[in-house]
């Protein structure tokens, strides 16, 4: 919603005598605050567009905030502007500094799936459950900015210990393979400026003012790098909100604000306490709620946009229960107030409780989206195409040569991998590499060595043309070459093989787009070749999925992946101890970020909120009594309309009439407009 500048917005774009952390309250304007900032500092501070850089969590936050800052730069050139996020700032600053690390400019970037395999194969296990918690645990440690040698001292179980070792390994393989994974992206470069300090000058002199979107969710590692690259100048504005810090199990780490006024002792406080999203109903539930939480700053959001509707608490008797009210009363507002069905979300605090509302919802033919769902990019096809564009990057890449040799099939069979697999570790090589040696060749069938020779080959003759020619014409080439379009009719049904073949033409149109040139990710406008893209692409994935336009479907969300985003109509369901709070939270004490958790929930809704839980719901299937949320205790009584639960003594009776009323209203709204009987 457009406003003029409130006084403390004013002050916050204006202030530019040191340090800053702006606190923005839950749909205060921050976005609009770091934008008009970045336009402040070209149009009238004299900065130039390229010593700016603003960094934010998600592509879509770096995009959004890209497309308000054009149109504010009155003439001046937005060229060289950075706004991107802590993973591809990180990535520049390693494809410049590549040489500095031992790295080759087109290192690869692996995802999730790649690093598990890696663990998978230094642990040899397929236990899931064992690999996630050791995935998890160097991810962690990563961070936090520890080095293996550093966890290795820390470990004090046996579990931390193994993972210890593990650690270790699995950063000697990432080296082996030219490979970074995607918490390296902050913690090499960090380490690189700790280690050059004339390098991290440079960067000093480069980037004169920097803009820090979601301070609370920043880990110790990217703290560290804002504190490098700011130096000791200062010049830097961190937008953050204590109360919406819900990424702790992530690593992020809250104390990062109250580190801030320790760090630097001249730093600037300014509150955004004016809230420009929702009613003061809500506004007052959501302070009344987080006000059970000590605070970091004092703060409390206010609202001019009327007292609004009372909040709904419904307790139902059972998860199907749950759903079938929900998706009733949805439909029911949505007829009443002529609403589409994208102003409505329905929010959950795990993904399994979505399942249930998703069965509903398409028994009554009510379209949705699921955010947090799987991306374009984690598509089998589209996997299969970049592990070849990241061999032709990067042929010590082993993890996208194994993928890329075998898919689809070229006579490369299992037991040639293994001789491959075996020689290249005995020798310290990667399987590429492995592939041409003779002592290799000397062991290996006729037959055999020429299918393997034949592909690396071709790997080659494309990576000296992926640095010349247009990325779509090597795309379409190599398509063509491996068959691929024959080899997805081949191994499924018609349908299905049409639906993941035009999945593929549509990576190729948007790697040709973005071939072609982009201002997406701040300085780098120029076309790129295929070798930048596939770069690109490895750190996309990761950070999300694909631009679509909004459809017009409800929104099914989990609380953590709405933050950020405003919904006309909210239901807020599950809110049952043991849910919300999470039982896992409540054993270990950490309540706090689970109230967050609630007050985001709470402060995504507009107009109105519903709030629903289940007095009896399946635990391992058994039926078991639930009690309602801590949370919802905690709610302004004089706010809060009760159904269908005895929160206040007996209300059976008000949710009977109320449900009567309802009905009557809308059977006379139905009479109205056909001006038929209804029964």
């Amino acid at each position: 919603m457009q406003h003029l500048l409130n006084p403390p917005q004013r002050e916050a774009i204006h202030y530019l005598d040191g340090p800053l952390l702006v606190l923005a309250g839950a749909g205060s304007g921050k976005t609009r605050v770091i934008t008009q900032k970045i336009a402040y500092l070209i149009n009238q501070a004299g900065f130039k567009a390229n010593q700016i850089a603003a960094i934010t969590f998600t592509n879509k936050a770096a995009r959004e905030m890209q497309e308000r800052v054009t149109p504010l730069l009155e003439g001046k050139s937005g060229k060289g502007l950075t706004v991107t996020t802590f993973h591809s700032m990180g990535l520049q600053i390693l494809r410049q500094e590549a040489a500095l690390l031992g790295y080759k400019p087109q290192f690869s970037i692996l995802d999730a799936s790649d690093s598990f395999k890696i663990l998978s194969d230094l642990l040899a296990t397929t236990d899931k459950q064992l690999l996630r918690k050791t995935q998890w645990q160097i991810s962690g440690w990563k961070n936090a900015f520890v080095s293996p040698d550093q966890a290795k001292a820390l470990a004090d179980e046996e579990m931390a210990h193994a993972a210890a070792r593990v650690y270790q390994l699995y950063q000697q393989t990432l080296r082996a393979y030219q490979a970074v994974d995607f918490d390296d992206l902050i913690k090499v470069p960090v380490e690189l400026f700790e280690q050059h300090h004339e390098t991290l000058e440079k960067w000093q002199r480069k980037l004169h003012y920097l803009l820090i979107d979601e301070y609370q969710d920043t880990n110790a590692c990217q703290y560290k790098l804002i504190k490098q690259l700011t130096g000791l100048r200062g010049q830097f504005t961190a937008v953050g909100d204590d109360d919406q810090a819900i990424y702790g199990w992530r690593g992020a780490d809250v104390e990062n604000l109250r580190q801030l006024t320790t760090d630097f002792s001249n730093l600037k406080v300014i509150k955004l306490e004016q809230n420009y999203r929702s009613t003061v109903r809500i506004l007052r539930a959501a302070n009344q709620v987080i006000a059970n939480n000590p605070k970091l700053f004092e703060k409390k959001l206010w609202s001019e946009l009327g007292t609004g509707d009372l909040l709904h608490v419904t307790a139902t008797q059972s998860e199907e229960h749950e759903a079938e009210t929900v998706v009733m009363k949805l439909q029911a507002h949505k007829f009443e107030h002529r609403t589409t069905y994208k102003d409505y979300a329905i929010l959950y605090r795990s993904n399994h409780q979505a399942r249930i509302i998703e069965k509903f919802l398409r028994n009554h033919k009510i379209p949705y989206t699921i955010s947090g769902g799987s991306s374009f990019f984690d598509k089998a096809e589209i996997k299969d195409i970049i592990s070849y564009l990241r061999l032709i990057a990067n042929e010590d890449d082993d993890p996208a040569f194994i993928r890329a040799a075998t898919t689809p099939k070229k006579g490369i069979g299992n037991t040639t991998l293994e001789r491959l697999g075996e020689f290249a570790s005995a020798h310290k090589m990667s399987l590429f590499a492995a592939a041409f040696e003779g002592g290799f060749q000397h062991d290996i069938g006729a037959k055999q060595l020429d299918d393997l020779l034949t592909f690396c080959r071709y790997i080659q003759t494309l990576q000296g043309r992926a640095v010349k020619d247009p990325a779509n014409e090597v795309i379409n080439d190599l398509l063509n070459a491996i068959q691929y379009e024959t080899y997805l009719y081949d191994g499924e049904e018609a349908r299905a093989a049409e639906t993941r073949w035009g999945n593929v033409m549509e990576f190729v149109a948007w790697l040709s787009k973005k071939g072609e040139g982009s201002t997406e990710y701040g300085n780098e406008s120029d076309g790129k070749n295929l070798l930048e893209l596939t770069q690109l692409v490895s750190l996309i994935t990761m950070l999300e999925g694909r631009e679509d336009g909004e459809p017009d479907a409800v929104k099914l969300s989990t609380l953590h992946a709405s933050k950020g985003l405003e919904y006309g109509h909210v239901f807020l369901i599950g809110c049952e101890e043991g849910i919300l709070p999470h039982t896992n939270s409540i054993d270990a004490d950490q309540i706090e970020e689970e109230r967050r958790l609630m007050y985001v929930g709470i402060t995504r809704a507009q107009k109105s909120l519903n709030i629903t839980w289940c007095k009896k719901r399946k635990r391992g299937g058994e039926m078991q009594a639930c009690e309602p949320s801590r949370f919802i205790g905690e709610l302004p009584k004089d706010d809060v309309k009760h159904f269908g639960n005895p929160f206040n003594g007996p209300d059976q009776v008000l949710s009977k009439d109320y449900g009567k009323s309802k009905m009557a209203n809308i059977k006379a709204m139905l009479q109205n407009k056909q001006n038929i009987k209804v029964d």
